[in-house]
């Protein structure tokens, strides 16, 4: 099964679950509704973030790891 995400218009979220709900429950199921937030809202939205990133933007070029030293 696919998982997909969508931003869906206001003016037809109704008609748009309407459809959605006349699929069984093993076609479709539906895991979220959540009302859509741009990244700047995510990342305002947990706690202490935004600080974080004011002040990691204060910091000397220095103090920053390129992507290929970082240890994932």
């Amino acid at each position: 099964m696919q998982t997909i995400t969508l931003k869906i218009e206001d003016r037809i979220n109704d008609k748009f679950l309407w459809l959605l709900n006349h699929f069984s429950k093993n076609e479709l199921e539906i895991l979220d509704e959540t009302t859509y937030q741009t990244d700047d809202e995510y990342l305002k939205s947990i706690k202490g973030m935004e600080e974080s990133i004011i002040k990691a933007s204060k910091d000397s070029i220095e103090n920053y790891v390129t992507e290929d030293k970082l240890d994932w």
